[in-house]
């Protein structure tokens, strides 16, 4: 069981407002419901009210939930919300109270002086009320489903339609046609916060289109294939990172697909000086040593035909010149 598996697994116990209806509301991680609603308490009457310990005894709830429990326990009422929502009321939903490098280390990795704050190269800590504009109602089980655990947001026809992956969630807002109201951004027609739909379903090679494999270049660390779809969040540190562009700075923090015992190392990422070849050289390898392939690029690693420029010049998001971005 992981720390996360089954947190909030039931919260059944006293749900009924303290009114010993038979009409409650089951709250579980089975269903995929940890959010309370209107019907919470014996027909609603426990909607709207604030303090939680009018009804339920701290040392009496996730009785089945044991990874979680003694999170809940030390933090005490002020906890709720962040999983189950405001119940009605103005209070806040504190999801750092436990997402933080104390509580939850690793769910996510917070640390790192930049954040997905909706402020571009903001250096200001992700906030709660940030947390829940992508996470609005996931259920906590420590198992990630863009369905689930990801807000779900309007499509360019305006529908609520389902995600084929994660990157599909990101590409909501980083469009240049259908981006979400109060959420707009207002930056030049090129720029890739906004480029990025069509780069990563028509250009990108990081996208839908298939790379070959068959340049001088050529090569890639196992996990990754020139066919693979690589999603956003795979380079993209949302939760933290020192690096500009949101660009991860830890192995750890990304690279889904890589052999988890390179990316698990952890191998430090820097960008601070405009190159990002310890962050392509994490996936890319080459399989015929050219030009600078064997000198460390700065993290320990190599196998880059350039290591002192940027990468970026030549391989940028939406670049179609040649068979690799």
């Amino acid at each position: 069981m992981t720390i996360m598996k089954y947190l909030f697994l039931v919260l059944s116990l006293l749900l009924t407002a303290c009114d010993n209806s038979d009409k409650v509301e089951t709250v579980s991680s089975e269903s995929g419901n940890l959010i309370l609603t209107e019907s919470h308490g014996g027909g609603g009457s426990a909607w709207g009210l604030a303090e939680c310990d009018g009804c339920h005894v701290l040392n009496s709830i996730h009785q089945q939930a044991e990874s979680i429990r003694p999170i809940v326990q030390n933090k005490g009422y002020e906890s709720c919300t962040g999983c189950h929502g405001s119940n009605g009321t103005s209070e806040a939903r504190k999801c750092l109270l436990c997402h933080n490098s104390t509580d939850l280390a690793e769910m996510p990795i917070v640390e790192g002086k930049h954040g997905h704050t909706f402020i571009s190269e903001d250096t200001e800590a992700l906030k709660d009320e940030q947390c829940v504009v992508c996470h609005l109602a996931s259920d906590m089980n420590g198992d990630f489903d863009p369905n689930r655990d990801l807000t779900r947001l309007k499509d360019s026809r305006q529908l609520y339609t389902p995600y084929t992956s994660s990157s599909e969630f990101c590409l909501r807002c980083h469009n240049r046609d259908h981006q979400q109201t109060g959420f707009e951004m207002d930056v030049d027609y090129e720029n890739p916060l906004i480029a990025m739909s069509d780069n990563y379903n028509y250009v990108d090679k990081h996208g839908e289109k298939a790379g070959t494999g068959e340049r001088s270049y050529a090569g890639l660390r196992e996990g990754y294939r020139y066919d693979s779809l690589v999603e956003c969040t795979d380079c993209h540190a949302m939760h933290g990172t020192d690096n500009t562009g949101l660009i991860i700075d830890d192995s750890k923090k990304g690279l889904s697909e890589l052999d988890a015992e390179i990316r698990n190392k952890p191998y430090s990422i820097n960008n601070t000086s405009g190159n990002n070849a310890e962050l392509c050289v994490m996936c890319h390898q080459m399989d015929v040593l050219l030009d600078d392939a064997e000198l460390d690029v700065g993290n320990g690693l190599s196998g880059l035909h350039e290591i002192a420029g940027d990468c970026q010049l030549c391989h940028s998001h939406g670049e179609a010149v040649q068979a690799g971005m």
